[in-house]
């Protein structure tokens, strides 16, 4: 039956995708507003169409711009956090080159980064500050690469800078500071029941794992429950320094993704505003 399974979802992955992909360059080219639209109808329709459950906690940023600052654990992300709104990534520029995938990636409108060259990176940072500014809503992954879905690993600062720069309000001709909102996505139930430790890691893609060997293996297990949680939005004035701020997205991250896995959803995360509350000693280091 895990077969099966695999083989008809993975044949209506690639089929649905085939039908839409000209659809989509399409609404491109001719500036529609189905362009931003349609990815979000084809990763809902997709979530259901593997079976993932998708539960939300706290509320995603309302009040303009934002960049989200996200943990990375698998591809599965993508469809997981563009299914719950209009949205597209920041990713390495190598993803551009893959077949399939890459084209997918361009017809979202994805921004491709070098992150191995440090010189592009004001280049890359422009880029992306040009496209929240633009509207967008971009969700970039700081750890620069995936883990096993049981524990965070350490966000990268370089393109935090972004937000050191400031968002022209059109309406009020005042310039606004961006806003960095941390998202933590975690694996935590198959069939329903806890996932635990040992069955994360089929989900999760890292390391030097195939791709296509790793769909088939996720898609052939069954049904999963994926927690995302949005946690407290806070600007770069407001936390000090991009490396403040990336280790801040990254603590609230780990905590969203530990109280997820431990079913600890009475514990609510901590608010670190600056003159609130008492930062955690590692954070308070790095200001």
């Amino acid at each position: 039956m895990g077969r099966l399974r695999a083989g008809f979802l993975l044949a209506g992955f690639i089929s649905s995708a085939m039908v839409l992909m000209p659809v989509q360059a399409l609404a491109l080219k001719m500036n529609w507003p189905l362009a931003k639209r349609l990815p979000n109808i084809y990763h809902r329709f997709l979530c259901k169409l593997v079976g993932i459950r998708v539960v939300t906690r706290g509320e995603p940023h309302k009040g303009g711009a934002c960049l989200i600052a996200a943990n990375h654990t698998s591809w599965l992300d993508i469809p997981i956090m563009a299914s719950l709104q209009p949205s597209s990534f920041v990713a390495k520029s190598e993803v551009a080159g893959w077949p399939f995938f890459g084209t997918l990636a361009r017809l979202q409108q994805t921004v491709f980064v070098e992150r191995e060259r440090r010189t592009r990176t004001a280049e890359s940072r422009n880029e992306i500050h040009a496209r929240i500014a633009g509207g967008d809503r971009l969700i970039l992954f700081p750890e620069g690469t995936s883990s096993d879905g049981n524990r965070v690993l350490n966000f990268k600062s370089a393109l935090m800078s972004v937000a050191q720069l400031t968002i022209v309000n059109g309406e009020e001709d005042r310039e606004d500071d961006l806003v960095v909102q941390p998202v933590s996505v975690a694996y935590v139930k198959l069939h329903g029941l806890p996932m635990g430790r040992q069955f994360r890691p089929f989900f999760a893609w890292y390391g030097d794992m195939e791709l296509f060997p790793h769909l088939w293996e996720a898609f052939s297990l069954g049904p999963i429950d994926v927690m995302v949680e949005y946690h407290k939005p806070v600007t770069i004035r407001e936390i000090g320094n991009r490396k403040a701020l990336a280790m801040y997205c990254e603590e609230s991250c780990r905590a969203g993704l530990i109280r997820a896995i431990n079913g600890r959803f009475d514990e609510e995360p901590e608010a670190i505003a600056a003159g609130t509350v008492e930062m955690p000693p590692r954070l308070a280091a790095a200001l």
